[in-house]
């Protein structure tokens, strides 16, 4: 009996963003996907507002806009053996058990990938970066009120529209603002749950695996974005109409009835895209040095 891969791959698919996941509320252009590529057009300069003008005709601009082809990046599991598979796809919870495991990776990497994206490479007007001066702990300073205050105020001095800002906190910095103000805190999140709602006109976030600066505030580039010496994590900041995600096709691939394993082998593949769409309306506050 051959498996039903398409009810692999729903479950799979199924609660893929949790409701806590900051990818649930940046653009989704998945309905753009085709053969897993993205066809965009950047948009050129917007028009100029003129005041009380008395000089006629006005002029004509003309806007340039230039095409932008975007290959999704593919994500792959390891394989899984898999015992009696024709059984467990009839059974919702085995099955589930038995998917949970490479739904949790694919759900990891591609929202690791993706706030390495959102996250600017350079502290500039539109996407400013700015460190902590907290108190120190642990070799570094804590995050303070203050310093989301700070980047409250250069997002308001880039003309970053005031509402669907968003400021992704790493779990250290939840801790260090839950230490620094316990009853003000309470106000903002769910300490039980560690939903986080809002400060400063930033809807907060949680994800743990936030990029790293290096001291000299360069984005660390290497490939998995684990922290090594010299780097530093962060909470980074967008504005959800400036960043972007698409999803691709998940691909089953399968081994039945391996006469060796004496099971059968599943893997999958993911085509997974995220990224800013025109690099503004992007932050971070970066955990600075004792």
């Amino acid at each position: 009996m051959s498996l039903n891969k398409q009810v692999w791959i729903n479950q799979i698919k199924e609660k893929f963003y949790p409701d806590s996941s900051f990818l649930n509320v940046v653009k989704n252009m998945s309905a753009l996907v085709d053969n897993d590529k993205i066809n965009l057009a950047e948009a050129g300069l917007d028009p100029e507002v003129l005041i009380n003008n008395n000089t006629y005709p006005i002029r004509i601009d003309k806007r340039i806009d230039t095409s932008i082809t975007i290959e999704l990046d593919l994500f792959e599991t390891t394989n899984t053996i898999v015992r009696r598979p024709e059984v467990i796809e009839y059974a919702y919870d085995q099955l589930e058990s038995v998917l949970r495991g490479h739904r949790n990776s694919l759900r990891i990497k591609t929202a690791t990938k993706a706030a390495h994206a959102f996250a600017p490479a350079e502290d500039s007007v539109n996407t400013p970066i700015i460190e902590t001066n907290g108190e120190i702990t642990s070799g570094r300073k804590k995050i303070t009120f203050s310093d989301i205050i700070e980047l409250k105020r250069r997002f308001d001095d880039a003309d970053i529209p005031l509402e669907d800002r968003y400021l992704i906190l790493n779990p250290n910095h939840v801790t260090d603002l839950l230490e620094a103000d316990l009853k003000l805190f309470k106000n903002l999140t769910n300490t039980a749950s560690g939903a986080v709602f809002n400060f400063a006109g930033f809807n907060l976030l949680q994800f743990s695996k936030t990029p790293k600066y290096k001291k000299n505030g360069e984005k660390w580039v290497k490939a998995g974005f684990e922290a090594e010496d010299g780097t530093n994590f962060c909470s980074f900041a967008f504005h959800a109409d400036e960043v972007m995600r698409a999803d691709g096709e998940i691909h089953m691939y399968s081994k039945e009835n391996d006469p060796e394993q004496r099971g059968t082998i599943v893997g999958f593949d993911k085509r997974f895209i995220a990224m800013p769409i025109r690099n503004i309306a992007l932050g971070a506050i970066v955990s600075s040095n004792a």
